[in-house]
């Protein structure tokens, strides 16, 4: 991809920019003109005291003890047939099933935005939005100094995320999520997802957040699919380290593979 041979391109000329002492120069983003944008923040920091207080860290709230269960995405064709397979081999299994991914791997998009007992924090510098997430100490980013999506970008975790302040919301289109995550537990989707959010604070109460999560994707949902997430504030709370590759324990079999279940 792009940026494998862009890696080959700087392997090929980094004794000749040693020598030179140079580094690498990448082009403004399309949409981003020279001396603008994220890496050019000086002289608008200002600007951040018009955004709202998002200030402390965040946990996501569950819905009343006892309630109904959320509601789900509702796949369609080879999508949804996997997705069924994967529930009768819980059922037949006792909810133990391999992985293809290490049990130390996060979640990604949109899985990160929905991590109960794990805070988030949310950054405003100028140009982005990052947002912390405990678990996993995963770190999104969400530019909104006027990008454009990446042509052709490389699947990630979580995605290529463009956004954009709608008075006090932010409003996020986040799409190349790779089609490896889940949309929900057991769920897949494909490379065609688009999952775009708007984050605001409640109005009738300052302390919890709400993020209304639409999912579109044409090959793997029958339907788009629209929910909305809730976050309680604690002003003065921090995230905690979380280190989860010290405690990665995955079997080996008998020829040496590692299984992940």
């Amino acid at each position: 991809m792009k940026r494998l041979a862009a890696a080959v391109l700087l392997a090929a000329s980094s004794p000749v920019m040693a020598q030179l002492g140079a580094a690498p120069n990448s082009p403004p983003p399309a949409g981003i003109a020279e001396g603008g944008g994220a890496a050019n923040p000086r002289g608008h920091y200002a600007e951040l005291d018009g955004l709202p207080d998002w200030g402390g860290i965040w946990f996501l709230q569950r819905g009343a003890p006892g309630g109904p269960p959320p509601p789900r995405p509702r796949l369609k064709g080879d999508y949804l047939a996997r997705y069924e397979a994967w529930r009768q081999a819980v059922a037949d299994n006792n909810g133990v099933v391999p992985r293809e991914r290490s049990n130390c791997s996060p979640p990604g998009m949109p899985g990160i935005m929905q991590l109960a007992q794990y805070p988030y924090e949310f950054l405003f510098t100028p140009g982005r939005v990052t947002v912390n997430q405990e678990a996993w100490m995963q770190t999104r980013t969400i530019w909104t100094d006027g990008r454009r999506h990446e042509e052709d970008a490389d699947p990630t975790f979580h995605g290529d995320a463009i956004g954009h302040w709608e008075g006090d919301v932010l409003v996020v289109d986040t799409r190349a999520i790779l089609d490896t995550l889940e949309l929900s537990v057991g769920m897949p989707h494909s490379d065609r997802l688009v999952v775009t959010e708007r984050i605001r604070l409640s109005p009738g109460d300052p302390d919890l957040l709400l993020n209304t999560i639409r999912y579109e994707d044409p090959e793997a949902l029958a339907e788009p699919f629209e929910t909305t997430l809730s976050y309680r504030r604690d002003r003065y709370g921090r995230l905690y380290e979380f280190q989860c590759a010290q405690n990665d324990r995955n079997p080996i079999d008998e020829e040496g593979h590692t299984q992940f279940h």
